[in-house]
């Protein structure tokens, strides 16, 4: 303890006497680790912490498969057959989390989410809760199914944490529910549902009694013993049996067994390696960086080793001695990268709760200020240790007696270049990672979605069903308002449609064409189900290509069949080239005289962001029946095309939504341009995190490019004096330096780019884009980069080419 504390005494006035080189490695260190940090708190979040479920290696949701191949939920007579017959869970239930539900509180109606669960649902993730009990066997069962748990969060924000709300009547969707439980915090499913309110199931009869009917998702806990192999075989025999008994609905369809731990991913575990890829390549520029100040460091130092060692100090003890004073700025780097860290996660806050199902429990504990401390650690010790070991192995006599030429063998000098090259290579490729993210989020955003999203306002409507139960809500809701939202100032157009454009996939449907020939078996058949209002067109700018537009005055007589719209992209895959579109029928009913007809075709609009438009059938929501209008207009958005700025619309709207119905919530408006910025956040994270890794990657070259060639300037100052007496002027100095500098980042670049191109199966799980493709972009990146390089030499090459001949011949 005497000889740690004397060497870290000796370290502090190290750092005293050179507090430049000290805050340099320090700032290196900081933003190695502090992106480490930031990464790594992400990814503990989010892969390594574990759920809050009891035997959550046990849970697993089945994906269901059509015979196409694409994902498709189950039918609720499937679940209950499934349920039956499967001989490897012991727990199994279905959920349906689409959707929201309305709390009438004494502070006014609130949005909630809607999590609806059979009576397993709360078995299969063995989770107490905190008040009361959940629900029981048989209590999804109609006339028993007027109970609710609530989450934690609806019981400390609506119900103030009081523990007398077991037993209390509350009012969900204008219905009487009696509150029997209340969850952990911690709990939520799916995972990162907030302010959630669990009832059991009651589905519309319609969708109880339609084995073809596909909405209802599954989870389920595997039996003891039983494993994924087992429990997908046992379950794909289920399937087998019920597309035998039930071909035209069943058959061919399988299922996948997915862990709810990879579906807490989704699409996001290429995005995470592919972070975790760039944290590594900037800690090696982190470790390269700190290795190269070190190794300069040690050349200065290269006398006093040599010194201690003459007068007796033995090898281990000068490497104990080197290492102390490295872990020293180790540590003062851990507590900057936990700063950094912090900084990070608070600026993208935003962007994990919204890109990933656990962001937002993304938080800086104890294991990652560990993790930090470990990581700046062994940066400290990799780049130290070879520079130690070398100090400590050297000839007394030789360093002695090298006066000026220490640091100038031909192995110290391949060794500072390759740390040159390196640390350009790996700046080059997160370049270039970042600019093509930039490149793809600016294609996006700009990219033709069949409409212009400017001065488009969206806002959801999610009604109350208990308060339109024998009333017509087209007639006493949704038409008053469409109409005095139309007399508002600047509002130019209004509508309404069940599922926003870019916002998400909609319902969809397998159809076919009257009088065509059946599709073949693997063929996709689906288009796309909205449900619009006649002004909802005119809204959003969505322009008529063909026949008429959807009319209730010509639609709604007498006529038994309905009418729809249909897309170019419907034309386009289901109507034969020839044939026109309007007045085919699709064959929806047994009737001929029942089918709906097509009456109008209009341009294309994209359900998806990415995507291209999909086939689309839009049918006019007061055509449907009133029966059917508590199933499909329930949840509706309101479409608002505004002259002006969107946002100045939404009191009035707000006033307009309460006057006609007190109970209803108001949820927060948001643009067209919003949802697309919404489509984007994990592609937005991606870049906006790249593009600081790149930034940092570039600084931390810089200053290892400055900091080396400063070194090599100061080590050659004899050299420079030799050359300049014997004739060489301050310009072939100056050149001489900065050919080296081109002649070091060319090469960094070469490695970059084959870096890059050799990523190219990592990048494509991130980018929807061909690096081949931007080769232009990453050589102006290539050129940026030597460009920058150069300046960062030039200063140093200055100094050189200022050097007095005479003066460095006399300097020792």
């Amino acid at each position: 303890m005497h000889a740690l504390l004397q060497d870290i005494r000796y370290a502090l006035r190290q750092v005293r006497r050179s507090p430049g080189f000290a805050l340099v490695t320090v700032l290196a260190l900081s933003l190695g680790v502090g992106v480490s940090v930031a990464v790594f708190s992400i990814i503990d979040a989010v892969v390594l912490r574990p759920l809050p479920y009891e035997h959550a290696d046990r849970i697993y949701q089945p994906v269901t498969l059509a015979k196409e191949g694409y994902t498709q939920p189950l039918s609720w007579l499937s679940f209950k057959d499934m349920r039956a017959q499967n001989r490897s869970f012991a727990a199994f239930s279905g959920y349906s989390n689409f959707g929201s539900i309305n709390l009438e509180s004494s502070s006014g109606p609130v949005a909630l989410k809607s999590v609806q669960g059979s009576d397993s649902f709360f078995d299969v993730f063995g989770v107490k809760p905190i008040l009361g009990r959940t629900f029981r066997p048989g209590e999804d069962e109609p006339g028993k199914d007027d109970v609710a748990v609530l989450s934690y969060e609806v019981w400390q924000s609506d119900f103030g944490g009081q523990r007398n709300v077991i037993g209390q009547a509350i009012r969900l969707d204008g219905k009487p529910y009696t509150c029997i439980g209340v969850m952990p915090a911690d709990f939520s499913f799916p995972i990162g549902t907030r302010n959630a309110i669990y009832t059991p199931l009651h589905p519309d009869p319609q969708l109880i009694a339609q084995r073809g009917s596909h909405w209802l998702h599954s989870v389920g806990l595997l039996m003891p013993g039983v494993t994924r192999q087992q429990a997908q075989a046992d379950m794909n025999r289920v399937m087998t049996d019920l597309g035998r008994a039930y071909p035209d609905t069943d058959a061919g369809r399988k299922i996948q067994l997915i862990p709810t731990t990879e579906t807490l991913l989704q699409d996001a575990s290429g995005p995470l390696w592919m972070l975790s890829a760039a944290v590594l390549a900037i800690l090696l520029i982190a470790c390269v960086n700190v290795a190269g100040l070190l190794l300069a460091r040690g050349v200065q130092r290269e006398r006093e080793i040599a010194l201690r060692a003459a007068v007796g100090a033995a090898r281990a003890r000068l490497v104990r001695q080197l290492l102390t004073e490295s872990l020293l700025l180790a540590l003062c780097g851990a507590f900057g990268g936990v700063f950094l860290a912090s900084l990070l996660i608070s600026a993208m806050k935003a962007f994990l709760v919204h890109a990933l199902a656990r962001g937002a429990e993304i938080h800086i504990n104890f294991v990652v200020f560990a993790a930090a401390v470990v990581i700046a650690s062994l940066i400290s010790i990799l780049a130290s240790l070879v520079p130690a070991l070398r100090l400590s192995g050297m000839d007394p006599n030789c360093a002695l007696k090298s006066g000026f030429s220490t640091g100038t063998s031909r192995a110290q000098h391949r060794t500072r270049s390759a740390f040159i090259v390196t640390q350009i290579a790996l700046s080059l490729a997160l370049l270039a990672l970042a600019g093509l993210m930039l490149r793809m989020i600016s294609q996006f955003r700009h990219r033709d979605v069949g409409f212009d999203p400017s001065h488009i306002l969206a806002v959801e409507i999610d009604l109350s069903a208990a308060h339109y139960e024998n009333r017509d809500m087209m007639v006493d809701f949704y038409q008053p308002m469409l109409d005095r939202v139309c007399r508002l100032p600047g509002v130019r157009g209004a509508g309404i449609i069940n599922v926003v454009p870019i916002q998400n996939w909609g319902w969809n449907s397998v159809i076919h064409i009257t009088g065509q020939p059946p599709y073949p078996p693997n063929e996709i058949a689906n288009a796309e189900i909205r449900f619009v209002s006649e002004g909802y067109f005119n809204a959003m700018g969505i322009r008529l290509v063909r026949g008429r537009m959807l009319s209730p005055s010509i639609d709604l007589p007498t006529n038994k069949a309905g009418t729809i719209l249909v897309n170019q992209a419907f034309v386009k895959k289901f109507i034969p080239h020839g044939l026109d579109p309007i007045g085919q029928h699709i064959d929806d009913s047994d009737k001929s005289d029942e089918k709906t007809a097509i009456v109008g075709v209009v341009t294309n609009v994209r359900q998806n962001i990415s995507e291209n438009p999909m086939p689309e059938m839009d049918y006019l929501d007061s055509e449907l029946l009133p029966k059917d209008r508590t199933e499909y207009l329930m949840a509706n958005n309101l479409i608002v095309h505004t002259s002006g700025d969107p946002k100045s619309v939404i009191a009035p709207i707000r006033d307009i939504l309460h006057q006609i119905d007190p109970t209803l919530p108001f949820r927060a408006p948001a643009t067209i341009n919003e949802f697309i910025s919404d489509q984007l956040v994990m592609q937005r994270m991606e870049s906006w995190l790249f593009g600081i890794f790149a930034s940092l990657a570039v600084l931390l070259a810089l200053i290892g490019l400055y900091g080396l060639i400063s070194h090599e300037v100061e080590l050659r100052t004899r050299d420079v004096g030799v050359r300049m007496a014997l004739g060489a002027s301050r310009l072939d100095v100056l050149v001489a330096i900065l050919r080296r500098v081109l002649i070091l980042t060319a090469a960094g670049v070469a490695v970059g780019f084959a870096l890059t191109f050799a990523a190219k199966k990592w990048i494509a799980s991130v980018l929807f884009i061909e690096p081949m493709h931007e080769l232009l972009l990453i050589a102006a990146l290539a050129l940026g980069l030597i460009f920058i390089g150069l300046m960062a030499a030039l200063i140093p090459a200055r100094r050189a080419a200022s050097i007095e001949p005479m003066q460095a011949l006399r300097a020792e």
